[in-house]
């Protein structure tokens, strides 16, 4: 549990301004943002001359306060259920790392849903919130508890296939490029950063709709009838287009890619040194 703590702090910080470029991408009618349409190098470039350094890291402690237990679950629950499923006897076992994956998401995004709510409010330009706490007292007051998980059963639509098709990537990977028994940190770092990327990529509509879901009503007029994904996809198309759908695809997989290669190869560096101890 502590590698998996470990590898999901490592992650997030280390890739938070891409995450907040997606988010910003993503988010609608948000006053001094203007970065829909802009490149990830142009759009990085508008944060810092408007905020500084700080803009691209607003939320960061919440992410920071959060990843910790939920990766340690997360990890603890992915290799309980490899196990039980058959994942770790001998052979090439794509289907059990999915499932297991899957199961380990469901746990995760229990406690990882309504920190990505509080995160992704500070996140935007010129949020209302003066910081975490004020975003969790008004919110709480405002919005009721439920805004907290509003965008539950969507970060799971999105994240079940995500995480199955991550983790079967993952393993599919490992097993094709380590040449020898023993696989090396650079296979773990190559195979994780595939995995982030491809499952990033066929996820993003999905990600969108959890976007929209976390900041409606945030400096924004947009209002959404249901929670349901499917006619939250259909309004979006309807009355933004297709291309809509794939907002913050480039600073997503930006974020995915080194943030799973991090993850990966701190987790399993960090399991390896705890267990030779």
């Amino acid at each position: 549990m502590l590698a998996g703590a470990v590898a999901g702090i490592s992650e997030h910080v280390a890739m938070y301004p891409m995450d907040t470029i997606k988010t910003r991408m993503q988010a609608l009618g948000h006053p001094g943002q203007r970065l829909h349409g802009s490149s990830v190098p142009r759009a990085v470039a508008a944060v810092i001359k408007r905020e500084g350094i700080a803009g691209l890291y607003g939320g960061v402690g919440v992410t920071t306060w959060a990843a910790g237990p939920a990766h340690a679950l997360y990890f603890a629950t992915y290799e309980l259920a490899k196990d039980a499923l058959g994942g770790n006897e001998g052979g090439h076992h794509p289907m059990a790392t999915a499932v297991a994956g899957s199961m380990a998401t469901v746990v995760n995004d229990g406690v990882m849903t309504p920190s990505d709510v509080v995160k992704q409010r500070l996140q935007v330009a010129n949020s209302p919130y003066r910081g975490m706490t004020d975003c969790i007292l008004r919110v709480s007051r405002e919005e009721g508890i439920s805004a907290f998980f509003k965008s539950y059963r969507t970060t799971l639509v999105m994240n079940v296939p995500f995480t199955a098709v991550h983790f079967a990537t993952y393993e599919s990977c490992k097993k094709l490029l380590a040449m020898e028994e023993d696989e090396s940190l650079a296979v773990q770092l190559a195979a994780g950063g595939m995995a982030g990327g491809v499952s990033a990529a066929l996820t993003t509509p999905l990600d969108v709709v959890k976007t929209r879901l976390q900041l409606e009503g945030v400096n924004s007029a947009t209002r959404y009838s249901t929670t349901a994904v499917r006619p939250m996809l259909r309004q979006i198309v309807r009355e933004e287009g297709k291309r809509a759908l794939w907002s913050g695809l480039k600073p997503r997989c930006l974020f995915h890619i080194p943030a799973a290669a991090i993850c990966w190869g701190t987790y399993e560096s960090a399991k390896s040194l705890l267990g030779a101890q």
